[in-house]
């Protein structure tokens, strides 16, 4: 299965970032993982939000092929489960040749370019928590939702 991970803004934090690589090495025998950094945008002080997001929104969708399936990670997507995101994955699998992008927008959301681009909305939680950090909880929980689809002692009900 093809996965890219596509974010604005680079990790800043290095115990972060060994985290998220850690969890890039476990999934390696279930998956290709591919990481899309864009860079933050500059003078954002300059930009109303509107502006901010229609730039980054500008960025995000050269980044997207068009037979990608793409998914935005937003606090008013769909919220699963571990369990029911596993099912949700393995359903993707047999898209084909398709590749599965989750994007973590800015920190004002998405263009509504991007958003008419998507196929689907995912939320992680109803909290906010730092893009930063988002990578990791959803790095950790793709590869969550590959150890409950091949039986490991990973996840405990």
């Amino acid at each position: 299965m093809q996965l890219k991970i596509l974010a604005i803004g680079k990790t800043d934090d290095k115990e972060l970032g060994k985290l998220i690589q850690e969890y890039e090495k476990r999934l390696q025998r279930f998956a290709k993982l591919q990481w899309q950094i864009i860079p933050d945008i500059k003078n954002t002080k300059k930009l109303s939000q509107l502006e901010q997001k229609r730039k980054e929104g500008g960025f995000i969708l050269k980044e997207i092929e068009p037979t990608d399936y793409v998914v935005l990670l937003d606090e008013n997507g769909k919220e699963f489960t571990s369990r029911k995101f596993a099912q949700w994955l393995a359903k993707k699998q047999h898209i084909g040749s398709r590749k599965v992008v989750f994007i973590i927008g800015g920190p004002y959301g998405f263009d509504p370019a991007v958003e008419e681009r998507s196929d689907f909305k995912m939320a992680l939680s109803k909290m906010t928590f730092s893009h930063q950090m988002i990578r990791l909880f959803f790095i950790e929980q793709i590869y969550r939702a590959f150890s409950i689809l091949n039986n490991l002692p990973y996840h405990h009900d």
